[in-house]
């Protein structure tokens, strides 16, 4: 009975207990979607707050504003490497496996109606620097623009940092505020196995095996390929920071279980952070790293984007050259990024991508939707697992991981999450010490 208190446990029953459901009783799990919605609102309606926070924080306590530029210029290089990466091998995979070949598809007899709702949102997506400086600071966080809360909290922590002494009250009241929130999320997460429950549940029953007869060349491939990427890529990369990746998988398996069933990586980013401290990261090195990523180091979005578009393609007997493939590649460098974490982004960022082209039929997007929530899952998976490890690098890379306690923490395992005394207890103030 004891291994029932674990969270990863209660995870896993109600993972399984989805699955059951959806295949013997599709109709009535179909119904059971909002359990998985409600949770993942809950946790973003705090997740903005908590990033503000962290990321406030961190800066304000950093040694010098010229480390913070030094740490975000390491951070975007190290995301542009790996991402580019991820693209080239998910575009390898799809050409050598050819997933689409041989369905002999009519693109011109495809329905596109289902595909407007990505196409609008594509069209109206904003330039890079519209999208990340918000209209109003409080409709960035009303709206969990990760990617705008992000650039708000970075100038409050900057702010705070130059006013060093007199902002000293501030600073302490922000940080009480973070440990909060952080006990609201844990009272969250102890919902995680009824979201995870509903999410997996609507998932089986609405899509069901139907699809999978169809279009399972194309699951396979994007799960082996990302297996192939987490295990190759990112194992040799942890191979090089000095850790285990096998035990890192372990160390946040209860958020792995999370993602996967949620299909969203958004659901556990506070619980993320909280852990990455606890490894030996530096708060501030977390505080930047981590919520950038949501944004900007989509591993499991890079491999899905150009393995479905080389997909489509094959399906409706697209002939693509190397250097239509080449230009391909070189539009996804700008499109996969921006997707926060949120599910369905990827979507609207390969409608993009093929209106872009205008090459590949953008109404053979209608051949993936119905299993998009499918590919997500692991989409969401690979994306978690590639931001974890890349807090461990900028961190390692700045000297701001204390190496000795991640090994430590990764053999010893998790176990429950809490948060720092020191952290709950008011510091003395100065003035009234004699």
């Amino acid at each position: 009975m004891r291994l029932l208190k674990h969270l990863y446990v209660q995870v896993l029953i109600g993972l399984v207990a989805g699955v059951a459901v959806g295949y013997a009783f599709p109709d009535f799990a179909v119904q059971m979607k909002p359990l998985g919605d409600t949770f993942i609102r809950l946790i973003k309606m705090i997740v903005t707050l908590v990033i503000f926070c962290t990321v406030a924080i961190g800066i304000a306590r950093m040694e010098s504003l010229k480390q913070v530029g030094k740490v975000g210029g390491k951070t975007l290089i190290y995301f542009e490497v790996v991402t580019t990466l991820a693209l080239v091998i998910g575009m390898v995979v799809a050409d050598v496996m050819k997933p689409g070949a041989g369905m002999n598809v009519d693109a011109s007899k495809l329905d596109g109606s289902a595909v407007n709702h990505y196409v609008n949102a594509s069209e109206h997506s904003k330039g890079f620097m519209e999208q990340i400086i918000p209209d109003s600071v409080i409709g960035a966080f009303a709206q969990g623009n990760l990617l705008q809360v992000l650039l708000f909290s970075v100038l409050f922590g900057v702010a705070l940092s130059l006013a060093s002494q007199r902002s000293a009250f501030i600073t302490k009241t922000i940080e009480q505020c973070g440990e909060v929130l952080m006990r609201i999320v844990e009272l969250i997460m102890r919902l995680a196995p009824l979201g995870a429950f509903g999410a997996i549940a609507f998932t089986v029953g609405k899509y069901g095996l139907t699809s999978l007869q169809h279009l399972g060349m194309l699951i396979v491939c994007l799960y082996i390929t990302s297996f192939l990427f987490i295990g190759g890529v990112l194992g040799l990369i942890c191979k090089l920071v000095g850790v285990s990746l096998w035990r890192l998988i372990l160390f946040f398996r209860e958020e792995l279980l999370i993602v996967l069933g949620t299909s969203t990586t958004e659901s556990v980013l506070p619980r993320l952070m909280v852990k990455m401290e606890k490894l030996g990261c530096d708060r501030a090195i977390v505080g930047l790293v981590l919520p950038t990523g949501y944004s900007f180091n989509l591993d499991g979005a890079a491999i899905y984007l150009t393995m479905t578009a080389l997909f489509i393609a094959q399906a409706t007997n697209t002939d693509l050259t190397l250097w239509q493939q080449i230009s391909l590649l070189l539009i996804l460098l700008l499109t996969s990024k921006g997707g926060a974490g949120v599910a369905g982004a990827a979507l609207i960022a390969l409608t993009a991508t093929l209106a872009t082209h205008n090459i590949i039929p953008l109404a053979g997007i209608t051949l993936v939707l119905g299993i998009d929530r499918i590919l997500n899952e692991m989409r969401a998976v690979t994306n978690m697992i590639g931001n974890v490890v890349a807090t461990l690098v900028i961190a390692r890379w700045e000297q701001k991981l204390d190496l000795a306690t991640a090994r430590e923490q990764l053999r010893i395992g998790p176990g429950k999450i809490t948060l720092p005394q020191d952290a709950l207890v008011p510091e003395p103030d100065e003035r009234s010490m004699p």
